[in-house]
């Protein structure tokens, strides 16, 4: 390697530390089991990347939306883009971590029947206002 001219020392350099980084992802993948989300009637667990530890543990309430993105979609994700609110943080899941697109509606209903209805108990009104008597 330096025997190379400047260019080829640096793309060498970048090279090095591009494959200590997915070393370093590899090394994940065989510490940490792969992130799970479970949704239950008293706890949401969402994972926070693919092989990270401590997920998030939250009540359902603290969800505070979920919708998938399909056109506007972050680089480098494939999609449909499964997008989680907690509050101000919002925690994507791309196509890639599920085994079909059903999978991720399936966690999408799950987390909507758990999630506290704006609307109140009978759901939204598509009356509109009514008058008063």
């Amino acid at each position: 390697m330096w025997r190379l001219g400047t260019v080829g020392v640096w793309a060498g350099w970048v090279l090095i530390a591009l494959g200590l980084f997915r070393g370093y992802q590899l090394a994940l993948t065989f510490m940490y089991p792969p992130g799970t989300i479970v949704v239950s009637e008293k706890r949401v667990v969402i994972p926070r990347r693919i092989h990270r530890p401590n997920p998030f543990e939250v009540a359902p309430s603290a969800v505070t939306a979920v919708y998938f993105l399909r056109r506007s979609v972050p680089l480098y994700h494939a999609a449909p883009v499964l997008v989680v609110e907690l509050g101000e943080r919002a925690i994507l899941f791309p196509r890639d971590w599920f085994a079909s697109e059903a999978d991720q509606r399936h966690v999408v209903h799950a987390l909507l029947q758990q999630m506290p209805s704006a609307a109140g108990p009978s759901g939204p009104s598509l009356a509109g206002p009514t008058k008063p008597s």
